[in-house]
């Protein structure tokens, strides 16, 4: 299996992704803007958005993916099955229960979540009522997730990766098609969340009876699998929830900063997520079980040699993804959003944010490489340990940043924390013995280093003044945007072509 085309196929899938997801947006913003309705639904989908990381992407599946990919290479297809049963059966009765619990106590975890709320009553009841459609979401999604990992074990990387189409398809059907026949439109948005969790479940059918992994769920709690897997669970959940309740202490402060805040937070979240997606969703993914492999077989060499080159073309990757997204951050915005409710206004505040994100995007992406490296040795208590720290870090960072800064403080301190926690995870990785740097790192961060102030020397000059890109009609300025995205990454990869970079260099092949 060559690892740089299975990540390719999976950026190509989450690229898909990105771009229905920017359709989305684009349709949300000229909608509903960035203000009263559209702070409460962001709160309300955010919500059961932070229970999936914990059921799902974060302490589930750290647990669950090495376990499952130490049961297929040593104990064989029979017991495989066994043990996706048996999880499955467990996962469900526990998202049923946190599905009820949700629905049913949703005032509290609103004033929870967002007590600024509360001093509107019409915002904090609508954002309930949001809550309690979209919270039934956490069971799909996870369920969704445990599939996606049996499938990336098996090697099929596209349909995990384009499974979140399906939710963006939701959201413009019923933006553009549902919304106009609700009293208040943006109950619609929370429909779509629903029916979306369905419709990326069920597509996730097929492809599992294909590789013959389809769960038959079967309640058996005091399996060994299941109960190696909950010990797991235990410390990665500590460490999920710590992420978490960073993100709900910053949901808390850009409540109480009034209408707006909230929104301009999560569009800029959104651009930010591009890249982050394409690159540390895609490289963590592949990586993942060719870790375990490597670990279970007592390789370590090839351990070591394939987790640096995760990081070596994160660092090629991303950081291009940050200069960019910091510089071309008013062009972005205004091309992407800047249409009907979303005002010029809203334009500054969300490049405020999103300059912020920037900042901290290669830590973002690089604790995404390095922390499966501990998941694949099943050491979950060191990336608990560095979240614990780094919510401290980042809390630290609020008080400092946010009186200052307002909004984009929270994004500032959000980038500061990804900074500290990539870097303390490399740190004890390399004090650990399981991860020893290549030769050639000094050589090769000069080159990217030059090829990025050359990208930026054609950004700088291509871009003009902020203030003109709002003299455009949409169509040129889409043109625009397109030809300095072009022109910046031509500059880019021209210049690391120049200085010796080939892409034969980067091509990784895995048994």
């Amino acid at each position: 299996m060559n690892l740089l085309k299975s990540a390719a196929s999976v950026s190509v899938m989450t690229l898909l992704s990105r771009i229905t997801g920017f359709v989305r947006d684009t349709l949300l913003a000229i909608t509903f803007g960035a203000g009263f309705a559209m702070d409460a639904f962001v709160v309300a989908f955010r919500i059961p958005n932070l229970l999936r990381r914990l059921f799902a992407e974060g302490a589930f599946s750290q647990a669950f993916v090495p376990v499952l990919g130490e049961y297929r290479a040593r104990k064989g297809e029979e017991a495989t099955k066994a043990l996706v049963d048996r999880v499955t059966g467990a996962l469900g009765v526990a998202l049923l229960v946190a599905t009820a619990v949700g629905v049913v106590a949703a005032p509290l975890v609103v004033y929870a979540s967002a007590w600024g709320f509360a001093r509107d009553a019409d915002k904090f009841d609508l954002t309930v009522q949001l809550l309690r459609i979209c919270f039934p979401y956490i069971f799909f999604i996870s369920l969704t997730s445990l599939a996606g990992g049996i499938l990336n074990t098996w090697g099929s990387f596209k349909a995990p990766a384009f499974t979140p189409v399906l939710l963006n398809v939701s959201f413009i059907g019923f933006a553009l098609f549902a919304a106009p026949y609700f009293d208040r439109p943006i109950v619609a948005l929370a429909w779509a969340v629903f029916a979306g969790g369905i419709l990326q479940l069920a597509f996730q059918v097929p492809f599992l009876a294909r590789i013959r992994m389809l769960p038959r769920p079967r309640w058996d709690p005091k399996d060994e699998g299941v109960i190696r897997i909950l010990k797991l669970m235990a410390p990665a959940a500590l460490g999920v929830s710590v992420a978490q309740v960073s993100l709900v202490i910053n949901t808390q402060i850009a409540s109480l900063l009034g209408n707006g805040p909230v929104s301009w937070l999560y569009y800029a979240d959104r651009l930010m997520e591009f890249p982050s997606g394409l690159l540390g969703v895609a490289l963590g993914t592949v990586l993942l079980p060719s870790l375990v492999k490597h670990h279970q077989g007592g390789n370590g060499e090839a351990y070591s040699r394939l987790l640096d080159w995760g990081l070596r073309l994160t660092v090629l990757l991303a950081a291009p993804a940050a200069v960019g997204l910091a510089m071309t951050a008013v062009p972005l915005v205004a091309t992407l959003f800047w249409h009907g409710e979303f005002t010029r206004h809203d334009v500054f505040m969300t490049r405020s944010a999103l300059v912020a994100y920037a900042a901290g995007l290669l830590g973002i992406i690089l604790v995404k490489i390095l922390a499966p490296g501990f998941y694949a040795r099943q050491d979950i208590r060191t990336p608990v340990k560095v979240a614990i720290a780094t919510l401290v870090v980042t809390q630290v960072a609020n008080a400092a940043l946010v009186p200052w800064l307002r909004h984009a403080g929270l994004a500032a301190a959000i980038s500061v924390g990804a900074c500290f926690n990539a870097g303390w995870l490399w740190f004890l990785m390399r004090r650990s013995g399981a991860y020893r740097p290549q030769p050639g790192w000094g050589a090769f961060l000069l080159k990217v280093s030059v090829a990025l102030y050359m990208m930026g020397g054609v950004i700088w000059y291509g871009m003009g003044s902020e203030m003109s890109w709002f003299a455009m009609t949409a169509g040129p300025r889409a043109a625009k945007l397109a030809a300095l995205v072009a022109g910046s990454a031509l500059a880019y990869f021209g210049t690391l072509w120049l200085v010796g970079f080939r892409l034969r260099d980067f091509s990784r092949n895995e048994p």
